[in-house]
C-alpha cells in the first residue's frame, strides 16, 4: 500500500473509509455537471444516442452500483456525456461531464470529472486535438491562456495532486489538466465550482472563435479522436469496480456503451471525400 498520498490508490482511499454516505456530495456535484450540460445541449443541436435509452437509471442485481449514463450526439457534437456511478451510502461516485466535438473544428474537447473516494476528487480538462509536443501554435493558443489558473489551482495547499496510476491516462493529460483531491466540504466542492466558471467559459470563447477545419482534413482528425475517446475509456483504471460488480459480459456491454462504439461506426466514413 503507498504512504504517499499522491500516489495512493483510489482502492486504497476507498478501503481506509469504506461506508461513508456521500449522498449530498452528488446532490451538488451532479447539479454542477447538470448545468454544464445544459449550457452545451443549448449551443449544439444534440438528441440522446440510442445506445443509451433505458439508462437514465441503473442498479447491479447486488445494489452495490446504481447510476445514469445519457450521451447525446448531433452534426457537431460526436458525443456528450452525463453519467455517474457508484454507491452513494458506501464513499464512492464517479460523476462526469464530458463533450467529444466533431471534427468542423479543431478546439479541444472538454472533460469534467467529480467523484469522492470518499474525498473529493476533481478533474478538468481541455482534451487535446492534436499531438502537443509537435503542435506549438495549438498548445498556445489553447493551453498557454489557462496556464495562470492551472498554476494557481495547483498552489492550493488544501488540494493534493491525484496522479493516476493509468500510463495511457497519464499521457492523455495536457499540462493544465487538473487532476486533484481533498478534504469533502462543500467549501471545497465551492472552490471546483468557482474554478468551472472562468474553465467553461474559456472553452465557449473558443467555439465562437473556432476556425474551420478544411474537409480534406476531417477524416483523419476523427480517426484521431475516436482513437482517444476509446483508449480512454478501455484503459480507465476506474473499470476495475463495474466488472467486479457486474460481470464480464455486462461490463463490457457498458463499456462500449460509454465509448460510443455503435456511434463510432454508424459516423466513421462521414468525412470520406464522395459521400
Amino acid at each position: 500500500m503507498s504512504t504517499a498520498t499522491e500516489t495512493k490508490t483510489i482502492m486504497e482511499f476507498l478501503s481506509e473509509n469504506p461506508n461513508v454516505d456521500v449522498s449530498r456530495a452528488w446532490e451538488r456535484c451532479w447539479g454542477i455537471h447538470s448545468k454544464i450540460v445544459d449550457r452545451i445541449r443549448g449551443r449544439f443541436d444534440v438528441s440522446l444516442h440510442h445506445s443509451c435509452e433505458g439508462e437514465d437509471y441503473f442498479a447491479s442485481p447486488d445494489g452495490q452500483m446504481e447510476g445514469s449514463f445519457q450521451a447525446y450526439t448531433g452534426p457537431e457534437m460526436d458525443w456528450l456525456v452525463h453519467s455517474w456511478i457508484g454507491n452513494r451510502k458506501a464513499s464512492i461516485l464517479d460523476m462526469n461531464a464530458t463533450a467529444f466535438l466533431s471534427q468542423h473544428n479543431r478546439v479541444p474537447h472538454l472533460c469534467v470529472i467529480f467523484g469522492t473516494i470518499p474525498r473529493l476528487y476533481f478533474y478538468a480538462e481541455y482534451t487535446p486535438r492534436v499531438d502537443l509536443r509537435t503542435n506549438i501554435d495549438y498548445l498556445q493558443k489553447y493551453y498557454e491562456p489557462a496556464n495562470a489558473d492551472f498554476l494557481k489551482f495547483r498552489s492550493d495547499p488544501t488540494w493534493t495532486r491525484f496522479v493516476s496510476h493509468g500510463t495511457y491516462l497519464r499521457a492523455l493529460m495536457s499540462p493544465v489538466a487538473t487532476s486533484s483531491h481533498a478534504e469533502l466540504n462543500d467549501q471545497n466542492i465551492d472552490t471546483c465550482e468557482t474554478f468551472l466558471e472562468t474553465f467553461i467559459d474559456r472553452w465557449f470563447g473558443w467555439l465562437d472563435e473556432a476556425e474551420q477545419v478544411p474537409e480534406e482534413e476531417r477524416a483523419a482528425q476523427q480517426q484521431y479522436d475516436y482513437t482517444v475517446r476509446e483508449l480512454g475509456y478501455r484503459t480507465d483504471p476506474m473499470n476495475v469496480l463495474p466488472q467486479k460488480v457486474f460481470g464480464q459480459q455486462e461490463f463490457e456491454r457498458r463499456l462500449a456503451m460509454r465509448i460510443g462504439t455503435s456511434q463510432m461506426a454508424e459516423t466513421r466514413d462521414r468525412w470520406q471525400q464522395g459521400r
